[in-house]
């Protein structure tokens, strides 16, 4: 079913391979939108049925970023609408923390989401409207053992993209954040899940209180609405998916 405002519309997610921007490239593409993907991985990608063109491309490099961005355009038209999904998770204590480690962390989660809005906005201004979501994480707002670096990487990220929305709100662009809590990807799987669920106080994790783990679509879902016509006059927000997990701490 076409959502308003997405009819026609490009997007561009990056992400787009697997997990939760697979479900938003298809989410947005269900919603009418012609939908580009970006990811690093060339193959094989998550097959939702529904029509996606693929290109390989590394957020961290921010050249390439302003190149696959230009391609998008000179294909498929003016980008209305960009997500970004593209993560990564390091984790560890922090007195053990490789620095590799935390420099790909904030590479892609944080300075992957600049150079790819960057891009984006440069273009959207001109043509005074478009939409971008940045998909954070509910880690960002709650601290969690052992997850320093992804944390921070996704509070930067977040606080990003509201500061963004606030730059480009005159140029009538939104700029709006989702943040999931667990959500069943790949990068679930190493975690316990019944800590997860319910609970692990040596942690000080309070678990889910819906008792569910998400789904991908459940975050697509939220980031559709966001991009569309129907959060016309919302931006600036952080829209927090996580089944009650921080009791929006």
């Amino acid at each position: 079913m076409n959502e308003p405002g997405l009819s026609g519309a490009v997007a561009l997610v990056t992400g787009a391979a697997r997990g939760i921007g697979s479900a938003v490239t298809a989410a947005l593409a269900r919603a009418g939108a012609v939908v580009a993907g970006i990811d690093l991985l060339p193959e094989p990608w998550e097959d939702r049925g529904e029509k996606v063109t693929r290109l390989v491309a590394d957020v961290t490099d921010p050249a390439r970023m302003e190149t696959v961005v230009e391609e998008v355009e000179n294909l498929l038209g003016p980008i209305g609408v960009l997500v970004n999904v593209a993560g990564v998770l390091r984790t560890g204590a922090v007195t053990d923390f490789a620095e590799d480690d935390w420099n790909r962390v904030f590479a892609v989660n944080t300075s992957g989401v600049f150079h790819t809005s960057r891009a984006v906005a440069r273009r959207m201004v001109p043509r005074r409207s478009g939409a971008i979501i940045t998909v954070a994480s509910n880690a960002g707002g709650v601290p969690r053992m052992g997850m320093a670096a992804y944390a921070a990487s996704k509070a930067a990220s977040a606080m990003f993209t509201r500061c963004l929305g606030l730059e480009l709100a005159g140029y009538g662009i939104r700029c709006n954040v989702v943040s999931p809590g667990s959500t069943e990807t790949v990068m679930q799987a190493g975690l316990d899940r019944r800590a997860v669920l319910e609970g692990d106080p040596a942690t000080f994790r309070v678990g889910i209180p819906l008792g569910r783990v998400a789904d991908p679509a459940d975050i697509a879902d939220a980031v559709t609405f966001l991009a569309s016509d129907r959060a016309r006059h919302i931006t600036m927000q952080d829209l927090y998916v996580d089944g009650g997990a921080t009791l929006r701490a």
